[in-house]
């Protein structure tokens, strides 16, 4: 359920955002998402379908960029995607510690019109 809150938020940036620059509407949403968040994007989509209804959003879609979880070997510090469910060293069997790659949640790029004409704004 707190998918409903983070797609509310990212949302609410999104349109802020095409109103300080005098759009007329928000067309792309860019996000990052990283496998460490818990958010399922699925359900980010489902949300986000229902409630940018009445807004500079309401024709908007999604799109979304994933980051795998990265680890960290214990033993050399070699630096991994997990696979599976594995946490071990795929170069020396050692067991690996979850680093912030991962984590990321965040609007990467939004593209919007002005009176039908799109351009993309970066979101700082």
């Amino acid at each position: 359920m707190h998918e409903l809150s983070v797609t509310q938020s990212i949302l609410d940036m999104a349109v802020e955002e095409a109103k300080k620059a005098g759009a007329s509407s928000v067309d792309k949403i860019s996000i990052v998402l990283g496998e460490l968040t818990g958010i399922a994007e699925d359900c980010v989509r489902f949300y986000f379908d229902i409630i940018k209804k009445d807004t500079l959003a309401e024709n908007a879609q999604l799109s979304f960029s994933h980051v795998p979880a990265v680890l960290k070997c214990k033993k050399c510090g070699y630096e991994f995607e997990r696979q599976t469910f594995s946490f071990t060293c795929p170069k020396c069997g050692s067991p690996g510690v979850l680093i912030d790659k991962g984590k990321e949640l965040y609007i990467d790029h939004i593209e919007v019109s002005f009176d039908g004409n799109k351009v993309g704004k970066e979101h700082t």
